[in-house]
């Protein structure tokens, strides 16, 4: 069975095997982030994965998922914030302004 060894933050180096480890994917680059239980600790870790980790990632067999970002993930236009500036401004009871 394959080994792969990675860092836990509260640990240092573990070992894992393919089953271990979930990689997310994003489809607009040829990165992603890998997702693995340390066996130690017992906590989720989440890890950046380049183009090169995602390769060696995936011919290990380790499972995968096209993660697809949600339109909330998108950056804040300048627009955004003028209009939510002016009502800010312009709003007697800012409270209002916290519900839908």
């Amino acid at each position: 069975m394959t080994t792969i060894k990675t860092t836990c933050e509260r640990c240092g180096d573990v070992e894992l095997e393919p089953n271990d480890l979930a990689l997310e994917l994003d489809p607009t680059q040829e990165s992603g982030v890998y997702l693995f239980t340390c066996p130690s600790c017992i906590v989720v870790q989440r890890r950046p994965a380049n183009p090169r980790v995602v390769n060696v990632l995936l011919a290990t067999g380790v499972s995968y998922e096209v993660i697809t970002p949600s339109p909330i993930d998108d950056p804040i236009t300048e627009a955004e914030i003028d209009a939510f500036a002016s009502r800010l401004y312009s709003e007697e009871d800012l409270f209002r302004l916290l519900t839908p």
